[in-house]
């Protein structure tokens, strides 16, 4: 890979990871309501499960799409029920009154197989394999831009589960943190619209 390859891709991974979307959203909601090394496992499901999904893509599961259109419905559908599900986690994640968090931080499996239904990953791993992708060997190629992906992704993220952590300090009272994961569930189901109304922001 050229240096000019290397920095582009450097540069496309710490500006998508860092930027608002499913697992940024769940990741500050995860740090308010359980704490960072709680939500590491889940981080960690993030970094390492895009990786993998983003080899794949490599190596033309991306192509999927074009050769079988109906998948795309079925991925819109199944990200759809997902995401929704998950804001009713969130939503539901503030504890009464001098009680721990109610249910549990997402596993590294879950948050792993959780980008398999998450548009902007999709989008993501898409984007990135086919324009910083060196040419040559197939396998090698794919391998080297999910690696350096998972690599700038893993410490952006970071980011995200530290100002929930913060968050969760100013949040004090049950009250405020459940307003503040209703807001959050409000959030995620609202990175839905352009999924399923993508005509709207053509």
């Amino acid at each position: 890979m050229s240096i000019e390859l290397l920095f582009g891709l450097v540069t496309f991974a710490f500006v998508s990871s860092l930027t608002p979307g499913p697992n940024n959203l769940m990741l500050m909601a995860s740090g308010a309501n359980f704490g960072f090394r709680r939500t590491v496992p889940h981080m960690l499901g993030v970094s390492i499960g895009a990786g993998l999904m983003f080899a794949l893509i490599g190596l033309g599961l991306g192509q999927v799409f074009d050769t079988y259109p109906a998948s795309r419905v079925v991925l819109t559908a199944a990200s759809s029920c997902y995401l929704l599900y998950l804001a009713w986690k969130i939503a539901n994640a503030a504890p009464p009154k001098g009680a721990e968090a109610e249910g549990k931080p997402l596993t590294f499996l879950q948050a792993a197989a959780f980008q398999w239904v998450n548009p902007k990953a999709w989008w993501m791993g898409t984007h990135a394999v086919t324009t910083f992708a060196p040419e040559g060997a197939a396998w090698l190629a794919a391998v080297l831009v999910a690696a350096v992906f998972a690599a700038v992704n893993l410490p952006t993220i970071t980011v995200w589960i530290t100002i929930g952590t913060q968050i969760k300090r100013l949040l004090g009272r049950p009250r405020l943190l459940r307003a503040f994961n209703w807001s959050m569930a409000a959030l995620l189901v609202a990175t839905l619209v352009p999924v399923v109304f993508p005509d709207w922001f053509a």
